[in-house]
């Protein structure tokens, strides 16, 4: 049995510090590189801090993208999530470098629901 999903942890580094403190910039690039990859948007939900930073998701109907922002350090911390096979988590991480014209990132993928053998439904005992 496949994994149900692919999470991907990104982290991006040198990115340039206006776009990251962008509230608006920020939601416009996580809402296309979830159309970048094939998603289909749910939701959106984005915060911005004082004095910096911006917090947010993008819900999407194959999970979401959620990023966390310190302009301050040109940084920004990104999970892009997606279940099954239709949507490749891994362009939309890349358009989202690519946008904060990030010097670096690092990314690793985790399988979710890698299940190591097949799910069983056992009835509860009673004790």
């Amino acid at each position: 049995m496949s994994a149900l999903g692919r999470h991907i942890l990104a982290e991006l580094y040198g990115c340039t510090p206006d776009f990251l403190n962008d509230i608006r910039g920020v939601e416009g690039i996580m809402v296309n590189a979830a159309l970048e990859a094939g998603a289909e948007i749910r939701e959106v939900a984005f915060h911005k801090f004082s004095p910096q930073g911006v917090s947010g998701v993008v819900v999407i109907s194959e999970s979401h993208l959620a990023i966390h922002t310190w302009p301050e350090l040109g940084y920004a911390a990104v999970d892009v999530f997606t279940c099954g096979d239709c949507v490749d988590p891994w362009i939309s991480c890349n358009y989202i470098k690519e946008r904060f014209q990030a010097q670096n990132m690092t990314a690793r993928e985790i399988k979710r629901g890698d299940f190591p053998c097949p799910v069983t439904h056992r009835p509860a005992v009673n004790l």
